[in-house]
């Protein structure tokens, strides 16, 4: 499997391969509904949880209102810390900056932190094509690297995969990467940390150059935050002399104080912890500690056209903790490489298409990857509306449609004509009723645009009364 998404078929395609994959179900089962009951354990814990909600979602809309401001206040910070900030307008723009700066250091190998913004722009295959190696040092990433997979879950990106099957990624690929898996390497957890973690530790002692992102950006004092769990990112952010983030500029708060919220609320919806056990937190360089080069590069990559979005721009919200996933019934059964994007599931549904827009097949396929069910916004620590989102998104994917969406708005033209006319709508159901023996159980072929509706859908059978006659017979 491409260690990309470039390619991937639409949402309803991939999903139906998906749901076919009986130990796929499992596994997302097992493990979403481990994660969910955890997080509502810790979140009951706080009974403030519902202020602390309002807060993160006021500290994000009020630091998005004002983003050109806090990030120049950044900039600014950060180089008097002694960093430098890059400008990035898409991923071709930072991955070239990011192969520069590597390539400057005369290093052909880096460790990297588990960063979704660099698999947004797809850098490990830039540099990979420059003669650079990239090794993940997440565990999750790495199982997804050793296995040339492609992550499915903002936080856990081997989610799809069971301890057997880790065990054998680890027996048979490991020693291309590195140090080779012991022998007699068992599926027990403490055993396979146990491998990845000696796999690991000669690549942060080796690497020279290590690259990140980062949780949040604090715009009064420069300051970059990454939690985690493992201690890797630590390792990374630490060791190497340069030091190099990859930062989307949404993540910026103004003030070291809002940090204050986030830590609380990130880490209960996330892994269900109190707190997270490493939380790393840098401003530019110091003499004699960590590295002595640090470089951020400010990914734009759509967030500007997003930002201009009244309704979409709260997808900017996001602090990346995954509790919409694993609560949300259609990613449980379809996983995440069906999203066809590194950000899967219901915020990836609206953040994806946020953007890259909605002009290809699989970006107009996301927003109806929803039940609309509600469940991601009840859990969403900064009270994003997703389901308002996926409508509003459906609006302009049907605005902008195709054969069958033109179909379904001119459906909907004529129902909502039909509805405004109690005469006629009287006459249409005695008509219906009358003939319902003759109405077909799908939408004809011959119909254009209907089929891949109707491939999935049985026509409702009309009444044989309708309720309007009915109430005239028994209630007037």
């Amino acid at each position: 499997m491409n260690g990309t998404f470039v390619g991937m078929p639409a949402f309803p395609d991939a999903a139906r391969e998906a749901v076919g994959d009986p130990v796929l179900r499992a596994n997302l089962r097992h493990a979403t509904h481990t994660i969910r009951a955890k997080r509502a354990r810790a979140v009951a814990e706080l009974a403030d949880w519902e202020e602390l909600r309002r807060a993160g979602k006021q500290i994000k809309d009020l630091a998005l209102r004002d983003l050109d401001r806090h990030l120049l206040r950044l900039e600014q910070a950060v180089t008097a810390a002694g960093g430098t900030v890059h400008w990035a307008e898409d991923a071709a723009e930072a991955n070239r900056i990011v192969t520069e700066l590597v390539k400057a250091t005369g290093e052909t190998e880096v460790v990297k932190v588990k960063s979704m913004a660099t698999q947004e722009t797809g850098l490990n295959e830039a540099l990979e094509a420059e003669g650079i190696r990239a090794y993940e040092t997440d565990l999750a990433e790495l199982i997804v690297q050793l296995g040339e997979d492609r992550p499915s879950h903002i936080l856990v990106p081997a989610i799809h995969r069971n301890r057997g099957e880790i065990r054998d990624i680890f027996r048979n690929r490991m020693g291309d990467w590195g140090r080779p898996a012991p022998d007699g390497l068992s599926d027990s957890p403490a055993e396979l940390a146990e491998a990845a973690r000696l796999h690991l530790r000669e690549k942060f002692l080796r690497a020279k150059v290590g690259i990140s992102g980062a949780n949040f950006m604090v715009a009064e004092t420069g300051t970059l935050v990454v939690v985690e769990s493992e201690g890797n990112g630590r390792m990374c952010l630490t060791l190497p002399e340069t030091l190099i983030s990859v930062v989307g500029i949404e993540k910026t708060v103004p003030t070291w104080q809002d940090l204050e919220v986030f830590l609380q609320t990130l880490p209960r919806s996330s892994t269900a912890e109190r707190m997270n056990p490493y939380t790393s937190m840098w401003t530019g360089t110091t003499d004699g500690d960590g590295p002595r080069d640090f470089h951020l590069v400010l990914l734009d990559n759509g967030r500007t056209a997003a930002l201009a979005d009244d309704i979409g721009r709260q997808v900017l919200r996001c602090i990346r903790c995954s509790a919409c996933l694993n609560v949300c019934p259609v990613y449980e059964r379809a996983g995440g490489h069906a999203y066809g994007s590194v950000y899967p599931g219901p915020i990836g549904a609206v953040l994806t298409p946020q953007l890259r827009g909605t002009t290809s097949g699989i970006d107009a396929s996301l927003p109806y990857a929803s039940s609309l069910c509600g469940a991601c916004y009840e859990v969403c620590p900064v009270a994003i509306d997703i389901p308002e989102v996926l409508v509003h998104l459906r609006e302009r994917v049907t605005e902008a449609g195709d054969k069958g969406q033109r179909l379904e708005k001119a459906a909907v033209r004529a129902a909502g004509w039909l509805l405004d006319r109690p005469t006629a709508l009287a006459a249409a159901e005695r008509l219906a009723s009358a003939t319902r023996g003759l109405h077909p159980r799908r939408v004809p072929g011959w119909v254009p645009g209907a089929g891949p509706w109707s491939e999935s859908r049985d026509l409702p059978e009309p009444p044989a009364e309708s309720f309007r006659a009915w109430w005239k017979k028994n209630r007037t």
